[in-house]
């Protein structure tokens, strides 16, 4: 887009909770940088009352047709993860950007699937990865590339929430064919994809998933135990049978000890900078805590997409980049299934893993796709 002058044109592609409660209000807060032009849902009803809640002036129910009428220069997909790959490739295709609400896919296969309708200059489709982008997380990656805090040591990454039976009601969730996975892949994602944004490439993941309370496919309940290349390891937990909820970061350094805790979003207020006895008389400041205060958001990160659409560079979380936690939550669990540690280089072609977090492949054509959902 080389017209720095006008408005950023979006379409919203699936109009339900997720679009309503964070999408359009991350939106309308990035200044007149855009302009929503359209809205579309396969229930054309509820992609028109949408349109008329926030003043959008097309209401669709096919893509396809949205982006021949509309033109628009970046789409955003909020639909259900069994949906992400069409709604992607279509936009692709039309030379549109994407940015597309977690999980990515339902699998490495479609990640590199969907990878393969990109083009240098863009477009490109980048993943909502948040909380990247808040100033805290910010400034301790660069303390981490540097080395201010001294090498990473020891990490905790906790997702710990609750949903109950009703939640599961909804017909796509709790289905490795339809969602992906469970808390791993649809809620703790989150937390994990900023633990690797964070600490890099890892290296072994050993892990236990099971399904205690819920009536689901999938997990209710993961844990691991993850090395990484600087030779930290991390205590994982990803969970929703937890009452009391809480997100939980925690990272160990030579230097200080630096956690976060919050439940779907931070500030720098939710983070704690504590030095090592040989420091107690360093403040937060001292360790480096920024004193700019971004909270992470949907804002945030839409405006570091919007930066790159104009720039025609790649986006932070997407290509490798974002592809990252998918591999790992693969690798995740076929450690469970198979009670052995898994390294990245498994996680290739010809491992059923790659094709479907469940180990079973998923169907291959569009038709078998749409049966398997029935």
């Amino acid at each position: 887009m080389t017209d720095h002058s006008r408005p950023v044109r979006l379409a919203i592609i699936g109009s339900g909770s997720i679009a309503e409660a964070a999408h359009m209000p991350a939106v309308n807060t990035q200044g007149g940088a855009t302009q929503v032009v359209a809205a579309v849902d396969v229930d054309f009803e509820r992609a028109r009352a949408f349109a008329a809640r926030w003043r959008i002036p097309a209401a669709f129910e096919d893509v396809g047709r949205m982006l021949k009428e509309t033109a628009p220069d970046l789409a955003i997909v909020c639909t259900p993860p069994g949906a992400h790959r069409e709604a992607i490739v279509t936009c692709l295709n039309a030379g549109v950007w994407v940015w597309c609400e977690k999980p990515p896919t339902l699998s490495l296969a479609e990640y590199d699937e969907i990878a393969a309708h990109e083009r240098e200059g863009g477009p490109y489709v980048a993943y909502v990865f948040q909380h990247r982008f808040g100033s805290a997380a910010r400034a301790l990656r660069e303390h981490i590339r540097t080395g201010r805090l001294g090498r990473p040591l020891i990490g905790i990454c906790h997702t710990l929430w609750y949903r109950g039976d009703s939640y599961y009601q909804v017909p796509w969730r709790g289905k490795w064919s339809t969602e992906g996975g469970g808390p791993s892949m649809g809620h703790g994602i989150h937390q994990m994809d900023l633990m690797l944004a964070l600490l890099g490439e890892w290296t072994e993941v050993r892990a236990a998933t099971a399904t205690l309370a819920r009536d689901v496919e999938t997990e209710d309940v993961s844990m691991a135990i993850v090395r990484f290349a600087s030779g930290a390891m991390v205590s994982m937990v990803n969970t929703v049978l937890s009452p009391r909820e809480t997100s939980y970061l925690r990272f160990d350094f030579p230097e200080a000890t630096v956690e976060l805790t919050h439940l779907y979003g931070y500030d720098n207020t939710n983070w704690t900078w504590t030095p090592a006895p040989h420091r107690v008389q360093d403040t937060p400041a001292d360790l480096g805590a920024p004193e700019q205060n971004d909270a992470s958001s949907h804002t945030a990160q839409l405006r570091h997409l919007i930066d790159a659409l104009r720039s025609g560079r790649r986006p932070e979380a997407s290509g490798d980049d974002g592809r990252r936690v998918l591999a790992f939550i693969a690798a995740l669990y076929q450690s469970a299934s198979s009670g052995a540690p898994v390294t990245p280089d498994l996680i290739a072609p010809g491992n059923p893993f790659y094709y479907s977090m469940s180990g079973a492949p998923l169907p291959s054509t569009s038709a078998e796709r749409e049966e398997s959902h029935v």
